[in-house]
């Protein structure tokens, strides 16, 4: 059973900084990518920030520049590091493990979501 636990979200005046943390735990044998989405109220889910292992991070293009991914391999963790903050970026934001379990073929799995809010 994977198991992915994020910490970090709350209120945030507007350019202000938070910092999400997530972290994954179970039976893994192999991640091949970790990262974030969010969604907005009334909006599809939209990808924030994808980090392949060995591959190249990819960004969406509203928070290019603001946001930071990076991965902790040993600890199976991904984090998300938000800076310049805007109202627009008011979502929940999931983490997700692309991985192999020891019993499982590949799968995606989520984090419970986190709010952030930003605004003053």
């Amino acid at each position: 059973q994977v198991q992915l636990v994020e910490t970090g979200g709350g209120l945030v005046q507007p350019g202000g900084s938070l910092r999400l943390s997530c972290a994954a735990s179970g039976n893994i044998f192999s991640m091949y990518a970790m990262g974030w989405y969010r969604q907005a109220p009334g909006k599809e889910r939209e990808l924030v920030a994808t980090m392949p292992t060995g591959g190249s991070t990819n960004y969406a293009d509203s928070v290019k520049g603001r946001f930071t991914v990076s991965r902790d391999d040993a600890k199976n963790a991904v984090y998300l590091q938000m800076n310049s903050l805007k109202p627009e970026d008011t979502a929940v934001y999931y983490c997700y493990a692309d991985l192999k379990t020891w019993y499982q073929s590949r799968d995606f799995y989520w984090g419970q979501g986190t709010q952030v809010t930003v605004s003053s």
